[in-house]
């Protein structure tokens, strides 16, 4: 009977617990194929930009709006309209913040969308901006999926291309947030820089993105990078398609963690240029 036993443990150890006693609940997970660094390159030519040349109002086949003054997950203080917090001016979009009431909120901006009008797998996203200046204001371009297969944020990533939060002022940073490593767990993968005149200059802020990693840039200037650890999606969601955001929000857990400065109101996000470059396989 000993014998019977150790039989039956060896055959469950190299082949399975699950085979041996049937449980079915325990879920099988098919291996993650290991990714290197290739070395990836990226086309020169973008295969999706807007230079913000159309007069008057962003171009709506290439953007959207997400609308409201729910929060945004982040106690934020501000309604988000579609229209009346944003324009072209002069070659530029510009986001404006508002200090007024609408729909028991008592800030105004706007959050743009590139959802089912840019939604990408990898490449190298290029914004040229020049950041709003303020206590309370937290600006971003950043992106989410478009789907999210894998589940509700933070399981399905994010991407931050640039954060700036007001009070710090000038100390741009580039992050990304997934089920492994986000801001509610407070071990976010983040790196931040000193910018001097990110309030008062344009500078291009950047992510490669591919496989192996997401590279973080100003100006040409790396200063983040995360690698892939291929140990699944909860390191890695970052293998189906984002769309791009540009926002100002106001307040919220970190914008406003040291208080609104009313005065500042309307503050702009101005944005010269969204490019975005094809991964060469």
């Amino acid at each position: 009977m000993k014998n019977i036993v150790k039989i039956f443990t060896i055959v469950c150890l190299v082949y399975g617990f699950q085979s041996c006693t049937d449980k079915k609940n325990i879920p099988v997970v098919a291996p993650v194929p290991p990714v290197s660094d290739l070395d990836w390159t990226f086309e020169s030519t973008p295969i999706w930009e807007d230079n913000f040349t159309n007069n008057g109002v962003p171009d709506p086949s290439k953007w959207s709006y997400d609308v409201g003054g729910s929060g945004w997950g982040n106690n934020e203080l501000q309604y988000y309209t579609s229209g009346n917090n944003v324009g072209t001016v002069n070659g530029n979009l510009v986001i404006q913040a508002k200090k007024e009431n609408l729909e028991g909120r008592q800030y105004t901006s706007t959050r743009m969308i590139t959802r089912g009008k840019g939604d990408w797998l990898y490449g190298r996203f290029v914004v040229r901006a020049k950041l709003p200046r303020g206590r309370g204001t937290w600006p971003a371009i950043w992106m989410l999926p478009s789907d999210n297969g894998y589940g509700t944020w933070p399981a399905s990533g994010e991407l931050d291309i640039m954060e700036h939060v007001g009070y710090d002022q000038n100390n741009v940073h580039c992050s990304l947030h997934c089920s492994a490593f986000n801001g509610q767990r407070g071990n976010p993968k983040t790196s931040g820089k000193i910018i001097p005149n990110s309030t008062t200059e344009f500078h291009d802020y950047r992510i490669d993105w591919t496989p192996y990693s997401v590279k973080g840039f100003v100006d040409d200037e790396q200063y983040f990078e995360y690698i892939n650890e291929n140990t699944g999606f909860t390191t890695w969601p970052f293998n189906r398609n984002f769309h791009m955001i540009l926002n100002i929000a106001i307040g919220g857990n970190w914008g406003g963690a040291q208080g609104i400065d009313d005065t500042i109101f309307p503050t702009t996000m101005e944005v010269d240029y969204v490019k975005v470059y094809k991964l060469i396989q």
